[in-house]
């Protein structure tokens, strides 16, 4: 009996991917956890592992492929189940860390088999992760491989028996009319004579950010919010932060003490760290901070996970080496998907003011101009002060005007009085 071993989804956003790399060739017996290919996907480069074994009967997709469908068949093992799973995947040169999965059908009942209590359950590896991951109890499960072995196809269609099916039916919606498409003229229908350009094709990174932030950008009402914030106490506690810190080899940057400023602020305007949804707001019980990397071919989110919890010397350390990984794409998914906010830092280049577009479903994000030095009125004296521009693009749905107003207030008070962080 034949397996397919399918195209991965690695991410939810992931539509195709190029296939670097394989590890095995016509004729190898894989086991259950082996690697035998590596896929390229529009944010990092990831280890695909076997999640059966057999012997490589054919390699139906060839090195170097691009725009490879996911789910689509890229080889074949002989000696399997008969399923067709797709393969876990983890980064290059990372521990497995993620099962990516064929789309499930529609649930249906379970009806559980007769078994000797104490009975052994012969289960396949990859259907006994998918059932504790859906909360299953393989007990329940009529299994329908070889010798009733239960394999993936039973999981995915199996349900607790204790459910009611009006629980896990799906609601039924009239059909969404669909807008027509836009049409897109080409750069000749615009004047621009062929021959005067030199074009390079779209690669997955930018065809998924241009995807995700035409839907952001024309779905998310959004708004955005702008204050500017005195900087030199901050500047004075980052100097006496570092020589604390020296002997540790760890030094804080600006960007980590806008971080956990956010992440405070976050804490004390909890309604400002939310998401929309159709079923209604979520709101969120740690501040995931996503941070804005540039890298080759787009940018990149990682997250400093529950960052109203760590310290200036963790998050330091942390934002290094996921900035670094993500420069080599060597970010886990769980590093860079998620986030109930956003930080976008572009005060190195020189920008003064500028705006973002939400990153759903995040409600807001926030864009961090460069300090500089700016006349400043105190009561009836001028002065001088370094001065930082920053702007509150907010989800109106979630987040509204005077919520903006509190969030902002609140972090514009602890980047102008940091001890306001630790205490």
């Amino acid at each position: 009996m034949s397996t397919d071993i399918l195209m991965p989804a690695l991410s939810p956003t992931m539509e195709e991917g190029t296939l670097a790399k394989w590890h095995v060739k016509v004729g190898d017996s894989v086991r259950s956890g082996d690697v035998i290919a590596e896929i390229e996907t529009d944010k990092a480069t990831m280890e695909v592992e076997a999640v059966d074994e057999g012997v490589v009967e054919a390699l139906l997709v060839a090195e170097g492929t691009e725009a490879v469908k996911v789910n689509a068949p890229i080889a074949r093992l002989s000696g399997g189940e008969g399923a067709a799973p797709a393969p876990v995947a983890t980064p290059a040169t990372e521990p497995a860390t993620a099962v990516a999965t064929a789309p499930a059908p529609e649930p249906v009942g379970v009806s559980a088999p007769v078994r000797a209590e104490g009975a052994r359950i012969f289960a396949s590896p990859l259907a006994r992760r998918v059932a504790g991951q859906k909360g299953l109890d393989l007990t329940a499960i009529a299994g329908s491989g070889p010798r009733g072995r239960i394999i993936l196809r039973d999981v995915e269609n199996a349900t607790p028996a204790t459910a009611a099916p009006a629980a896990t039916a799906p609601r039924a919606t009239a059909p969404a009319a669909e807008a027509p498409p836009r049409q897109v003229r080409s750069l000749e229908q615009l004047g621009i004579p062929p021959g005067s350009y030199d074009l390079k094709p779209l690669d997955g990174m930018r065809k998924t950010v241009a995807r995700r932030l035409t839907e952001s950008f024309r779905d998310v009402p959004h708004f955005p919010l702008n204050v500017d914030i005195e900087l030199d106490a901050l500047l004075e506690a980052r100097i006496a932060v570092n020589a604390m810190l020296a002997a540790e080899g760890v030094k804080v940057s600006v960007n980590d003490l806008i971080i956990k400023a956010a992440a405070v602020a976050l804490r004390r305007v909890p309604e400002a760290n939310a998401s929309f949804t159709p079923e209604g707001i979520a709101y969120h019980h740690h501040a995931d901070v996503a941070v804005a990397v540039a890298i080759d071919g787009g940018l990149i989110t990682p997250i400093i996970r529950a960052a109203e919890t760590k310290g200036l010397a963790q998050i330091a350390t942390e934002m290094k080496d996921l900035a670094e990984r993500a420069r080599s794409r060597k970010l886990k998914p769980q590093e860079f998907q998620g986030g109930t906010f956003s930080i976008s830092n572009l005060g190195m280049f020189g920008i003064r003011s500028f705006a973002s577009i939400i990153n759903e479903p995040q409600g807001a994000i926030l864009s961090v101009g460069a300090g500089e030095k700016r006349p400043v009125v105190r009561g009836d004296t001028l002065g001088i002060a370094t001065v930082m521009s920053v702007t509150l693009t907010c989800d109106h749905r979630v987040v509204d005007g005077a919520i903006g107003a509190r969030w902002l207030t609140a972090f514009k008070a602890l980047l102008e009085n940091p001890i306001a962080m630790i205490v």
